[in-house]
């Protein structure tokens, strides 16, 4: 199966600001410079990133000359030191061009934690230099000629360097054409389920036959919940004896279930603009330039949800696990309201992760970015478990293996903005892994798909129990390539055309799909939880459902979330 999900974004942009252009409202500054003294950077973003921009990218090219000046000042200033009126002219040359480094670093473009090594690595350069250098002090000619050699070798050797350490460059999700289709996982094409009582060696002639390779496929913390442990994954070395492996394996008694373990992949991105709200900060209250860029919060009422939760106190922080290509934990707008569920899962080299976190749990009202449903920021946190590679693709063993381990640290919601088209009739392993989640306190939220198709051939959309979410464009009709909803129990709609959010770098940027109207759903769920812990999913989705209202396809879509009359359903 594939992940069919249309990802798309605009050019980055820093702390939610809108994308590089001056509008013709802009220009006509110019001939009225009385209206300047007037101008805000929520009045006038455009203008305002466009002024920053200028600022860092300036002092980032001083960086490298105040820093060869200061390296240059500080070994005059060591040579001439028992000459008072040469030493303090130095000295005072070489404070200055220190000054100018040291204001060059802070304004420079790139993140503090990129700037604190580099700041380690200069100094270091900065007190070996004039160290090395005394070793011909005593020699007038012989230092004059050592720090002329010296220097020019960090010209050569050093200065490139310093050149391009400023503005920081920071990968960004890359815009790719993928396959449409991805077959098996060629590490283990199938997912074997061994009978209660029986064990891998009852099966092993048929291994040895084919040179099969079989391996334990999940391990959940609480075995006596679900039978997943019973369950194998089997690489298959030759794929010309896939269907007669399959033929032998399903014949065997030991054999309780088999079915295929299909690779997963994101789908190509596609550029998308926003469509930017200007002016509604005053109205919800809260301070993230990034806000104007969130149209979904205008339909979705959240103005009136923040009305609603000054008077709510949360009985805890839900725990929202995000499902996908990882998070960037470092992430301005996140790092506040995430939780390590594993060091490995805190990166995001494809992005997609990190905007759906940002969707379901961004920090509110913090001066940068997006915001999220929870204004003051105590009703929820966010987590990453990583079931896709840095490129994006996975398999159906690494996702249920996924939702194994979210239950079993404590996740509330899952959040799965994945899945796609299945070539079996049913998915069992991934009903035994949502039973386990329910049973954990866990309720699922997962995408619907995006193919414009019935959503009840794509997998774990089809899942009995799971909430599958549809996207809506911003007119509020069925986005064109969302899948539909309408033969799956609990199918509910949230936005999910032109979703700025988050991605790697404490950038932002703009993607379309299912993906981010999922963790819209999911980030309401978590703030149920917070307030009734014991919410079942059957019970959220009746609320999500009764409250919802319509859209301009509501029988494909199932009802447009309403987030404040979701949680004042809830009671006190």
């Amino acid at each position: 199966m594939i992940l069919d999900h249309e990802t798309a974004r605009t050019g980055c942009q820093r702390n939610g600001d809108s994308p590089f252009f001056i509008s013709v409202k802009t220009m006509k500054l110019h001939a009225y410079p009385h209206f300047v003294e007037k101008l805000t950077p929520s009045s006038y973003p455009h203008l305002f990133l466009i002024r920053n921009k200028i600022i860092t990218t300036m002092f980032s090219s001083l960086y490298p000359f105040a820093f060869i000046l200061s390296l240059a000042t500080l070994s005059g200033w060591f040579f001439f030191r028992d000459d008072e009126r040469r030493s303090d002219l130095f000295r005072k040359f070489f404070l200055l061009s220190l000054t100018s480094f040291g204001v060059s670093w802070v304004m420079a473009d790139g993140q503090w934690g990129y700037k604190f090594p580099i700041l380690m690595r200069e100094m270091l350069v900065l007190g070996a230099v004039p160290v090395l250098l005394s070793v011909f002090r005593k020699n007038k000619w012989a230092y004059l000629v050592a720090l002329l050699g010296v220097l020019t070798g960090l010209r050569f050797l050093y200065f490139e360097k310093l050149k391009s350490t400023f503005p920081q460059q920071i990968e960004t999700p890359k815009i790719t054409t993928q396959p449409t289709s991805f077959g098996l996982d060629p590490n283990g094409e199938l997912l074997i389920e061994i009978k209660e009582g029986a064990q891998l060696a009852d099966i092993q002639a048929v291994l040895d036959k084919f040179s099969l390779v079989a391996l334990p496929a999940f391990k959940p913390n609480d075995a006596a919940a679900t039978d997943l442990d019973d369950y194998f994954v089997v690489d298959v070395p030759s794929v010309q004896d896939l269907s007669k492996v399959k033929e032998e394996l399903a014949n065997l008694a030991a054999i309780e279930w088999l079915e295929d373990n299909e690779q997963v992949s994101l789908s190509p991105m596609e550029v998308e603009p926003m469509r930017p709200t200007p002016g509604i900060n005053k109205k919800y209250g809260i301070n993230d330039p990034g806000l104007p860029n969130l149209w979904g919060f205008e339909a979705m009422k959240v103005d009136e949800l923040y009305t609603v939760l000054k008077d709510k106190k949360p009985k805890k922080r839900a725990l929202i696990a995000i499902l996908d290509t990882g998070v960037d934990a470092n992430h301005e707008d996140l790092k506040a309201n995430f939780t390590s569920t594993k060091s490995t899962y805190d990166t995001d080299r494809a992005g997609h992760g990190t905007h759906c976190a940002g969707i379901a749990a961004a920090v509110s009202n913090n001066g940068v970015g997006v915001a999220s449903f929870s204004q003051t920021n105590d009703f929820v946190q966010v987590t990453s478990v990583k079931v896709l590679s840095d490129g994006g693709s996975g398999t159906q063993q690494s996702i249920i293996k996924g939702m194994l381990e979210a239950a079993d640290k404590g996740a509330d919601v899952l959040s799965l903005s994945l899945g796609g088209l299945s070539s079996d009739s049913r998915q069992r392993t991934y009903q035994k892994a949502l039973d386990y989640a329910n049973k954990k306190g866990c309720i699922v939220v997962v995408a619907a798909g995006n193919s414009n198709r019935n959503a009840k051939d794509f997998v774990p959309a089809n899942v009995d129990g799971v909430i599958t979410v549809s996207a809506v464009d911003t007119v509020l009709g069925r986005a064109s390539f969302s899948n539909l909803v309408q033969d799956l129990k609990m199918g509910v709609a949230a936005p999910g055309v032109k979703i700025y959010s988050t991605i790697p770098g404490s950038v932002y940027a703009t993607f379309n799909g299912t993906s981010m109207a999922t963790p819209y759903v999911a980030g309401l769920v978590g703030l149920m939880k917070s307030l009734n812990p014991d919410l079942t999913t059957k019970e959220a989705y009746k609320i999500l459902n009764d409250t919802g209202v319509e859209t301009k396809n509501t029988k494909e879509t199932g009802r447009l979330i309403q987030p404040s009359a979701a949680v004042g359903k809830l009671g006190n």
